[in-house]
């Protein structure tokens, strides 16, 4: 399969900012006054939190080993804006065209109840059974105050409607996720319940899919954003079941609409997410909780922009960076496509010169090499500068020699070849 548009469509992430005692049912707990006060100091006096999108979650658990990041996702700071102020600004972002064409497709397929989208779903989850009839479908309101409230009577509607043994759709539902201990909450495309109690999350995207394959890098991209979703409904489900003494259980495969061939009809597939589901949750239990990164910092340390009334940042760049610089990083060539921060991080990595800059790949294959110039000085078995006294046994440092000596033979022994004349009775 296959998606043609390698932007996702947002969704909404808010932090939690009431005591845990009144979180919603299945939320994360929420974080204690002392770090919702020291990540309000992080971001400046009355900036707000910055919402997240699913392309960033993804982004964050493939690579949990970036501290920086973890920091700055969990406190909500704009790191699109910190960026430009760094001088390194984000070369990337979703087109207006882009989000229109969306919301235009995604309403064409929510139109009239979600007849279109239930018929899909039963189609392609649900074969061999009766198909649900649309006046029978219930579609909860799930309007309330704030993301804390939303995600409270979103939890309601899917008890009910698991109750109630029919067919429900959640439009646009509020979920709770931790990420790096900090509690957020997501937004999928719509939920919808079946009579046996199982629950599916609907991905609604806007790049088609032709002749009934799409993309699979995208795909697989829809995939990890779905399977956010997914675990954030586990412990709603958890809930559900305990309440309503019925096995419920969501679902592993998602169902992905996309547009059919050149057409703005809607089609759709079944998306197995396990595996993106397995990688997402190990790879969120590894983040370094928020509260763990912040309290080694500087309590000095501030990422405030000092934005003007118009949204200039005044804060001296070189005063900023020292702030960045205060937490660890784990800079990768694919971060490039998928954080603001980092151009950023690549030329502090480059400055250093640092391994990791070349890849993960390369990194792993050196060892306890740390920087090129140690790279090269291993590779030269005459060097004097220290930098190459490594263990002549180490795997690395032989694989180094030998490349040296094979590149040393060939430039030694290459000619440049003469032009070839093309011989008598050649046609």
């Amino acid at each position: 399969m296959s998606v043609p548009d390698a932007r996702l469509p947002q969704v909404n992430v808010s932090r939690d900012s009431r005591p845990a005692s009144a979180a919603p049912p299945g939320a994360p707990p929420t974080p204690t006054p002392s770090l919702r006060q020291r990540l309000a100091e992080l971001r400046g006096p009355g900036v707000r939190p910055r919402s997240l999108d699913a392309r960033a979650l993804a982004a964050l658990a493939a690579n949990p080993g970036c501290r920086r990041r973890a920091l700055l996702d969990g406190a909500g700071i704009d790191k699109g804006a910190l960026a430009q102020a760094l001088g390194s600004p984000a070369a990337y972002g979703q087109s207006q065209f882009a989000i229109v064409r969306g919301n235009a497709f995604e309403a064409r397929v929510k139109a009239d109840g979600g007849t279109e989208l239930l018929r899909l779903l039963h189609e392609r989850l649900a074969p061999g059974t009766p198909p649900p009839e649309p006046e029978t479908v219930a579609t909860p309101d799930l309007s309330a105050a704030g993301p804390e409230g939303r995600a409270a009577r979103t939890a309601l509607a899917l008890r009910e409607a698991t109750a109630a043994g029919g067919w429900a759709l959640l439009d646009h539902p509020m979920l709770a996720v931790e990420v790096a201990g900090s509690p957020a909450y997501v937004e999928p495309d719509a939920v919808v319940v079946h009579p046996d109690g199982s629950w599916t999350v609907v991905e609604i995207k806007s790049f088609p899919m032709i002749d009934g394959s799409a993309d699979a890098a995208k795909v697989g991209a829809a995939a990890r954003q779905a399977a956010v979703y997914v675990l954030a409904l586990e412990p709603v489900a958890g809930h559900v079941g305990a309440h309503t003494g019925r096995a419920v259980r969501v679902r592993d495969r998602v169902l992905l609409v996309c547009p059919k061939d050149f057409s703005n009809l809607p089609t759709a597939a079944a998306v197995d997410v396990r595996k993106q589901l397995a990688t997402t949750r190990r790879q969120l239990a590894r983040l370094t909780r928020v509260e763990e990164i912040a309290a080694t910092l500087p309590a000095e340390t501030t990422f405030d922009l000092r934005l003007t009334d118009d949204g200039t940042a005044t804060r001296p760049p070189e005063e900023l960076a020292k702030a960045v610089e205060t937490v660890d990083a784990a800079y990768a060539p694919e971060c490039l496509a998928a954080c603001e921060l980092a151009f950023h991080c690549r030329k502090r990595s480059r400055q250093d010169g640092a391994v990791e800059a070349l890849g993960r790949g390369v990194r792993g294959e050196l060892g306890g090499l740390r920087t090129i110039e140690e790279v090269l000085a291993a590779a030269d078995p005459e060097d004097a500068s220290g930098l190459g006294a490594s263990d002549p046994d180490d795997p690395a440092v032989v694989a180094l020699r030998r490349a040296a000596a094979l590149r040393a033979e060939a430039l030694a022994g290459t000619a440049v070849p003469a032009q070839r004349t093309e011989e008598a009775g050649c046609r």
